[in-house]
């Protein structure tokens, strides 16, 4: 059926419906437009633009459900991120009167029921993490990927970035013929020889979405204040619907969790890298259905976790890797959403706003005084201002002698004097007049010195 303007399967279009789509977002509609090329695409585009549907959607329109085998791999740098991923999917085929076989393989799951229930059968679609795919349908041959359609790797710089170059390397020798969609949301050297070996060419969908995704970045200085007195400022006046603060450090998270939890009352979870992955599921389901109004966050977070309804991101530190910053800030404002990031730092680094600059995005400077959140002028931009010379000052200015040799506060000598004299020459309507007097008596002055 025709569903925005584009042909799929009724089933799909009812899902659809039932999230209220009322347009498909601009890299879901570059993806459908350009699936008829017959090429493989890479795609780039911010975290939260919609990037998941533009994957699935195609998929599940190729799905032939009357083959009992692989027909599309996803592969995603995160447990966390193939569970979004296999929701998503799970909600699409709920609306479908026949069954389709959808499978996550990721850490943490019971690896010799997979390999048993894979003896019996094979899932249609395959969603999961880089080292479990790799496990079971490389090492073990028991996962049978070699008859996919498609083959998605999401995230793809992450995959990259985290070591996984290996697992996913074998994995993508094994479906020479799948339609191949790399979607990042940034672009490194790292992935060149990666993208040039595999993808031959490709359709490359550059999107910048910063307009899209409607996120606010206001940096605040420090000064002379500490990271947590700015926190304890700035949480005084924003009620967020859900925010996460990042800090670099697992000490800190553990240490700012504490403290919003116990010294200010306030509702809050952490995530950080000592979790099991079940605590951190736990979390994220609580934190879906509301239970918290903070999220405190090592970077484990900010990449490859969905939550809906982020309104705030705060950088209690600003990452060390400018890459980051991005993968932070796109925590919030996702969808038809709008969010505010919020950073504290102490000195500009020209670079990293350079790099942000690149991106798209320009920080709005603000400081915190009296509860308020009034505009500052970074230390880069901030100029000092220089009252011009009234006339009655340039013309006592060019009567005011010179020193012959310059000594430490000489111009603050040469200001007195102009102000001696033009204080003067106010005092009187007949300025001109009394300039004239004053400039006889210094003569008159200089020649007694003789």
């Amino acid at each position: 059926m025709q569903y925005l303007n584009y042909e799929i399967k009724d089933y799909i279009a009812n899902a659809l419906n039932d999230l209220h789509f009322k347009d498909f977002s601009e890299v879901q509609r570059n993806v459908f437009d350009n699936l008829n090329k017959g090429r493989n695409l890479l795609v780039k585009s911010k975290t939260g633009s919609g990037k998941t549907h533009a994957f699935l959607i195609p998929i599940f329109n190729a799905l032939d459900l009357s083959k009992k085998e692989v027909q599309a791999v996803i592969v995603s740098p995160t447990k966390e991120l193939a569970d979004q991923t296999y929701k998503v999917a799970q909600h699409i085929a709920s609306f479908c009167d026949k069954e389709i076989k959808i499978k996550s393989y990721s850490g943490g799951q019971d690896r010799l029921k997979d390999l048993e229930d894979l003896e019996a059968n094979q899932p249609q679609i395959v969603i999961g993490t880089p080292g479990r795919i790799k496990d079971l349908a490389v090492d073990k041959n028991a996962l049978k990927i070699y008859t996919s359609k498609f083959y998605i790797i999401d995230e793809v710089d992450m995959v990259m970035s985290e070591g996984f170059t290996d697992d996913v390397d074998a994995i993508t020798k094994i479906v020479p013929d799948a339609r191949k969609m790399f979607f990042s949301a940034t672009l490194n050297e790292i992935l060149i020889p990666f993208v040039k070996k595999y993808l031959n060419g490709p359709i490359f969908i550059d999107l910048n979405n910063d307009h899209d995704l409607k996120i606010e970045h206001i940096w605040i200085p420090l000064k002379y204040r500490t990271k947590d007195e700015m926190l304890d400022h700035l949480l005084d006046i924003i009620n967020p619907y859900l925010c996460i603060i990042f800090a670099n450090k697992k000490g800190d998270v553990i240490r700012l969790y504490d403290h919003l939890k116990n010294d200010l009352g306030k509702e809050v979870a952490m995530i950080q890298g000592d979790l099991t992955q079940r605590e951190r599921k736990h979390i994220l389901k609580e934190a879906q259905d509301l239970k918290y109004q903070f999220i405190v966050a090592s970077d484990l977070a900010s990449r490859g976790i969905d939550i809906d309804g982020v309104s705030h991101v705060i950088n209690y530190d600003l990452p060390n890797d400018y890459e980051f910053y991005l993968h932070r800030s796109g925590r919030t404002g996702r969808m038809n959403y709008s969010g505010t990031v919020y950073s504290f730092y102490k000195d500009l680094d020209n670079d990293y706003l350079d790099f942000l600059n690149k991106n798209g995005i320009e920080p709005i400077y603000k400081d915190i005084k009296g509860g308020q959140i009034v505009d500052f002028k970074g230390r880069n931009t901030r100029k000092k201002r220089v009252r011009p010379l009234t006339a009655e000052e340039k013309m006592a200015l060019a009567h005011v002698s010179k020193p012959a040799k310059v000594t430490p506060g000489y111009k603050r000598k040469i200001k007195r004097q102009v102000a001696e004299i033009t204080g003067k020459l106010y005092k009187t309507k007949n300025y001109k007049e009394n300039y004239q007097r004053i400039r006889e008596r210094k003569e008159a002055k200089k020649n007694r010195g003789r």
